[in-house]
């Protein structure tokens, strides 16, 4: 886990170690192109969201317990009743080729390496069936959109469940696209050798389809999804249903009348509605609408190990890392995933410790102490 540096004056190289994932995305920002890195890196708008994610974690601080014997540490939970080796999974982004040759098939094989879970993005550049091929024990979900073809939808649901996919993970915070300034200036488009292999030929293309978004043609997305729509999703499908997006009480409550098992507290890594409130903000106020009745999970903004043990301590239940695992793969792909996984769990473990917690059911609200204004 390290990157060469050259000595000018005497010629050799040293070795520097990366050792946090803030590591990894200097590293990427230098090696992907200005339009690849604007992508993966863009908020909406002014991108207040996306910086609020962090820094929310910056305000809130940890109460530690000591003399508790931490000799002996335990790591391991569960989502969705399987057992995983640490409450860090990979959230669903796209168009992983982008940073890597060999995209979402490298990303599968380091998650399921570590045994954790990886949600894959519908806008994958390697298909569903790759993915399995390539990691055919990993732990996976599928994140899911609506399309305005409703069959469209339907075909993809059959296909993961056929193929052993554990949960569908619907993003339901995206009846628009935000609007990303940098990939607007950059006219960001997918390069001709890379698709999005899970719909690909799926959509009726003619010569007055409107022009392409993100690799598929625009306006294809749904907006008048809305609550009977989960109804219809789970009369296609057997497998649980997370809904990814949900930042209110008001909304978490609603998820747990209308059956679903889980909800992502999510703001698309604040790449959606500008000004809208970071996660972990959040993330108390749906924990004690939602009661225990169904699992809570988050993203947005975890970039060290302590980030983790907060948002646990705040009732999630497991947490998802998006563009860290883009950096990992941009590194050395399978690899970088895996060091980028094994620096977060590392770093989780001393944090546990070093706050008095031997396991994950022993982190609660006590370990947190909110920063005065």
């Amino acid at each position: 886990m390290s990157i060469a540096i050259c000595n000018r004056e005497g010629g050799r190289c040293a070795e520097m170690a990366l050792v946090c994932l803030t590591d990894f995305e200097e590293y990427a920002k230098e090696h992907l192109s200005k339009a690849t890195w604007d992508y993966y890196a863009a908020g909406a708008d002014e991108c207040c969201t996306r910086d609020d994610n962090l820094l929310a974690y910056k305000r809130i601080r940890l109460r530690p317990r000591i003399l508790r014997d931490v000799s002996v540490s335990d790591t391991r939970t569960t989502v969705q009743g399987t057992e995983i080796s640490f409450p860090v999974g990979i959230a669903p982004t796209a168009f992983h080729c982008l940073a890597w040759h060999e995209g979402e098939v490298a990303t599968a094989r380091a998650t399921e390496a570590v045994n954790t879970c990886y949600i894959t993005s519908t806008y994958s550049t390697c298909s569903v069936e790759e993915i399995v091929a390539a990691a055919p024990n990993g732990f996976r979900w599928f994140q899911l959109y609506v399309y305005r073809d409703r069959k469209l939808s339907e075909q993809i649901v059959a296909r993961v469940e056929a193929l052993g996919y554990k949960a569908l993970v619907l993003t339901v915070d995206v009846p628009y696209t935000g609007k990303r300034r940098n990939d607007i200036r950059n006219q960001f488009k997918l390069p001709p050798h890379l698709k999005v292999k899970n719909l690909d030929g799926m959509f009726h293309v003619t010569e007055f389809t409107d022009s392409e978004q993100y690799g598929i043609p625009a306006n294809t997305l749904d907006p008048s999804i809305s609550w009977k729509d989960i109804y219809w999703l789970q009369s296609l499908t057997r497998l649980p249903i997370i809904i990814k997006g949900i930042l209110t009480k008001e909304d978490a409550e609603l998820a747990v009348e209308h059956g679903v098992q889980g909800i992502i507290v999510s703001n698309h890594g604040g790449r959606q509605l500008d000004g809208g409130p970071a996660t972990i903000d959040v993330l108390s106020e749906i924990v004690e609408t939602v009661q225990g009745r169904i699992e809570v999970y988050l993203d947005g903004g975890i970039r060290t190990g302590s980030d983790v043990l907060k948002a646990l301590a705040l009732g999630a239940k497991c947490v998802f890392i998006g563009r860290p695992a883009v950096w990992g793969l941009a590194y050395k792909g399978e690899e970088g995933v895996r060091e980028v996984l094994q620096i977060l769990n590392d770093e989780f473990r001393l944090s546990m410790a070093l706050s008095g917690c031997r396991n994950v059911a022993e982190i609660n609200r006590n370990l947190i102490q909110f920063a005065k204004l």
